[in-house]
């Protein structure tokens, strides 16, 4: 009976050992446990964070890229504009610059008749002062004779046969 009580003793004994290292490893698999639930509550936190700011950046990418569009169709029909008001300039810049060319011809025109009466009035007064000095020196009898010499005179400038082509 001793033996048997030391035999239970002993077992007792080390299942009692056993039993406290597997309550050891109860606890720590235990505390393990927790750990690992704190953690995966960390990263589940952590995960619906970044969710949240990844559909955050996703709408503001939307409507980055909404205002991009707009604005790049508003961009197109400025430079279609700009494009239909550059043809219309530079339409009416040749406008102006025919009417221009007209006007410097017509001033041409003008220069060159102003010209060819000063050309006739100076070989006018030229022919006067000849006149005169050949009715002093009595070579001219009569002034209609100084008229129809002046008249028939080649040198003078006559502007309609200049402008016969």
């Amino acid at each position: 009976m001793v033996q048997t009580e030391e035999v239970f003793k002993n077992r007792y004994a080390k299942l009692t050992e056993a039993a406290e290292q597997n309550k050891e490893a109860i606890r720590s698999a235990k505390e393990e446990l927790a750990e690992y639930r704190r953690q995966l509550h960390t990263k589940t936190v952590e995960l619906e964070s970044v969710k949240g700011t990844k559909e955050s950046l996703e709408r503001q990418l939307n409507d980055i890229e909404e205002r991009h569009n707009h604005d790049l169709t508003s961009y197109q029909e400025t430079i279609q504009q700009l494009d239909n008001e550059l043809r219309g300039t530079k339409w009416e810049m040749s406008r102006h610059l025919r009417e221009y060319q007209d006007l410097l011809n017509v001033k041409m025109a003008l220069d060159i008749e102003i010209a060819a009466y000063r050309y006739k009035g100076r070989a006018g007064r030229i022919l006067i002062a000849l006149q005169r000095a050949q009715l002093a020196e009595g070579k001219l009898s009569h002034p209609t004779a100084a008229r129809e010499a002046m008249a028939t005179n080649q040198t003078a400038f006559d502007w309609d046969d200049a402008r016969k082509p």
